[in-house]
């Protein structure tokens, strides 16, 4: 990038400074990758909000109303987070990306992060149904250190892959089918 003048308009949408500015401040030749990928950065951005999200539901309805119940807890947290997701996504990570009908986007949308809640929860699942990381049989310093990472790490990488590989594969199929904004 010239030293002279402001970065180049990297997004779909000219409104959006977040990913310019992060951009603007990746050394090379990092900074050129994260363009041509931008799309994958723009999902990974939501991914990352959405995990605060799905990590702060989950852990508040874990402390609270559903302390005996961490997976009713993972699977509420993730569709609230899933539900932010589809927005999003729609609008600013896949913004010039579709191919279908909104109905249809939308169904398949939900369908795939149906699909991506089992793939969510299964590490959460194994870890306190199959390893047994659950009080009495760990302490209980184990048993919530067991369920983060399986819940909110392991989970959630797994399923952020899978869903970005179905995303582009099911939901937003074509490229470069809804309006661009200009760059000024």
């Amino acid at each position: 990038l010239p030293a002279s003048g402001p970065p180049p308009a990297s997004g779909t949408i000219e409104q959006v400074s977040v990913v310019e500015s992060a951009l603007a401040i990746i050394p090379q030749p990092y900074r050129d990758i994260a363009i041509k990928h931008r799309e994958l950065v723009k999902f990974a951005f939501v991914g990352g909000s959405t995990w605060v999200i799905d990590t702060a539901v989950f852990l508040l309805l874990k402390s609270t109303v559903l302390a005996e119940k961490p997976l009713t807890a993972k699977i509420i947290a993730v569709l609230v987070a899933t539900i932010v997701s589809y927005v999003l996504n729609r609008e600013w990570s896949f913004r010039t990306r579709g191919g279908r009908e909104r109905h249809h986007e939308a169904a398949l949308f939900f369908l795939v992060s149906g699909v991506g809640v089992a793939v969510y929860s299964a590490p959460l699942a194994i870890s306190r149904y199959v390893f047994h990381l659950a009080v009495p049989e760990v302490s209980l310093l184990t048993q919530e250190i067991a369920d983060f990472v399986s819940g909110q790490i392991i989970g959630v990488l797994a399923g952020m892959a899978f869903r970005w590989w179905a995303f582009r594969r099911y939901v937003f199929p074509d490229e470069d089918v809804r309006r661009r904004v200009p760059a000024g």
